[in-house]
């Protein structure tokens, strides 16, 4: 029986055994390959990055080379320096430096390629490069030479001691040793380096992109709690009975700010609000109830939100988009001066459409941008002027006055003009001084708002 089951067991053993080692060998094998594979691709966007970066340093130095008056070669050289810097930018988001602080380095290098971009897209014969921005170049070069030297000194040491960037993932995620790792060490130096750059004068187009100001550093005379309270409970028509927490954040910092609950008597949240705690301005409301089936027609709900607003204290507000997602509107409403669009003061509003009341308000931009009697200019040009600088085949479905910002962040009166072209609607806003495009959108075809 014994030498019956042994005969069979064995090799059944043996069998599972050889197996069980041949599957190891071939997971231990597919392991390998993916190692190598991401190890490959870490080497080489790396290499890449040190390439780039040098490329970038040397088209600063061909685009300082040339005349002050060759607007062609400005041109060119800033868009390959655009070119260069959005490689470089790419190839470092392919490196395993999530964990790693190399933010400045990021930051300066996304600095650069904006600013190279808009200044090489625009008509240098009527806006060539002012000195400040020569001057930029010249601090850009110099500082774009330290940090490819510092990343080919990083490069020669993965080359000659033959580092691996999969160390350096494992170090960044275990925290083991990272301190000695010769690659985390070169690239914490390169941070360090750009950190201590003084800041240059972008200009207000890419300024704009990294604005970090808050409605909550605004000025205005501070709010208690007390007033808070008050004024959460006004704006969500809660009753005195209604149960007000009051968080603060952000405190003492720059970004002050109030966050209001307001509660039923069950204790359950009804309604979250934010204000700025420099005068106590509404930024936010979120209510958070449930939304039954669709019965508010999107046209419908812009009637509603604009009594909303009304009510609420913003009168001359006029919806410019509206879309629906599942059983909420999602409109965008901005101040109307004289017959104006002021779409700097811009408010995000959200409608149920089960029963057409405000479940969402968001004004963060309003709060910023608001402005009582703005000076706005009359136009240059008159609207059959204006209409000539207009594609031919725009078939025009509405026109009329709107004060934006444009790509340089200044803020610019134009003639807005709602239409379509190649089968597709479109909003253009022509410069009402000189028909500049200052701006084309695409319509979604969900807008629910009826444009005149």
């Amino acid at each position: 029986m014994y030498k019956r089951l042994s005969a069979v067991m064995f090799p059944l053993t043996a069998l599972l055994l050889i197996g069980a080692l041949v599957w190891g060998y071939q997971e231990n094998q597919e392991k390998n390959a993916i190692l190598i594979k991401a190890e490959n691709q870490y080497q080489r966007a790396f290499h890449d990055l040190s390439y780039h970066v040098d490329r970038l340093h040397g088209e600063l130095g061909n685009t300082l080379a040339v005349n002050s008056a060759s607007n062609g070669m400005h041109r060119k050289g800033l868009v390959n320096v655009w070119r260069m810097t959005s490689e470089a930018q790419n190839e470092i988001n392919q490196l395993p430096l999530t964990l790693l602080p190399f933010s400045k380095t990021e930051e300066f290098l996304s600095k650069i390629s904006n600013f190279s971009y808009k200044a090489g897209i625009r008509d240098f014969t009527k806006k060539p490069l002012t000195d400040g921005e020569l001057s930029n170049l010249k601090a850009l070069y110099k500082s774009s030479g330290e940090i490819s030297k510092d990343l080919q000194d990083v490069q020669n040491k993965v080359i000659g001691n033959r580092l691996r960037w999969m160390d350096v993932e494992t170090a960044l995620a275990t925290e083991n040793k990272a301190e000695d790792n010769s690659i985390i060490d070169g690239f914490k130096s390169v941070d360090k380096r750009v950190e201590g750059y003084p800041d240059l004068d972008w200009g207000p187009s890419v300024a704009s992109i990294y604005d970090k100001r808050s409605v909550k550093m605004l000025g205005g005379t501070p709010v208690s709690v007390e007033d808070i309270k008050r004024k959460a409970i006004k704006f969500a028509n809660a009753g005195t009975n209604a149960k007000v927490d009051v968080k603060e954040n952000g405190k003492n910092t720059k970004w002050p700010s109030y966050t209001a609950t307001v509660s039923g008597s069950n204790n359950k949240q009804i309604i979250s609000m934010d204000f700025t705690k420099n005068g106590g301005l509404l930024i936010s409301y979120y209510d958070n109830r449930e939304i039954g089936p669709a019965k508010v027609t999107l046209e419908e709900a812009v009637t509603k939100a604009e009594q909303f607003l009304k009510k609420k204290g913003y009168p001359h507000m006029t919806a410019v988009n509206a879309d629906r997602y599942d059983n909420i509107g999602n409109l965008i409403f901005v101040t109307s001066q004289n017959d104006v669009l002021i779409y700097p003061e811009k408010m995000t509003i959200r409608i149920g459409l089960d029963t057409g009341t405000t479940v969402g308000f968001e004004a963060s931009e309003y709060v910023n941008e608001h402005k009582d009697n703005r000076q706005i200019p009359k136009p240059k040009l008159t609207l059959a002027e204006a209409k000539k600088f207009l594609n031919s085949d725009f078939k025009e479905n509405y026109h009329r006055m709107a004060w934006i910002k444009n790509d340089d962040s200044v803020e610019v009166l134009t003639y807005e003009f709602g239409g379509e072209v190649n089968g597709t609607q479109y909003r253009i806003y022509l410069n009402a001084d000189d028909g500049i495009e200052e701006s084309v959108e695409e319509i979604r075809a969900s807008s629910g708002v009826e444009q005149k």
